[in-house]
């Protein structure tokens, strides 16, 4: 079931930031929370339990900016991302859908979605 993300997720959601590797967000608990409560943010629940997430910014028509998108390990390849993805945009659907992979991650949008170059800068830089 794909719901609405609740400040008592946020828990979980570190979780699988930690086990992405995503310290940085763990790190920065308050900024991490209120980003997720300033964005358009659902969860998906497999037996109660929140097993994936996806945070995404947007202007209501043109730009749909996917920020997050985390499924547990032992969850992928299920189709949980997709139906999160296709969730979001369906809320959207005038809008072009658009995100960040990582390396490891780009096998899985290839088939859904066309490269494009970017730039990406923290506010020390």
């Amino acid at each position: 079931m794909i719901r609405k993300f609740k400040a008592a997720d946020i828990e979980t959601i570190q979780q699988l930031n930690r086990d992405e590797g995503w310290d940085n967000l763990v790190v920065r608990h308050e900024q991490t929370l209120n980003s997720w409560l300033g964005s358009e943010a659902y969860v998906i629940e497999e037996a109660g339990d929140v097993i994936g997430c996806i945070r995404a910014l947007t202007d209501g028509h043109v730009s749909l900016y996917i920020c997050e998108l985390i499924i547990r390990h032992d969850q992928r390849g299920k189709g949980y991302g997709r139906m999160l993805l296709d969730h979001i945009h369906s809320l959207y659907p005038t809008t072009r859908m658009e995100l960040l992979a990582t390396s490891s991650s780009k096998s899985y949008y290839e088939n859904r979605f066309r490269p494009f170059y970017g730039f990406r800068r923290t506010y020390h830089e």
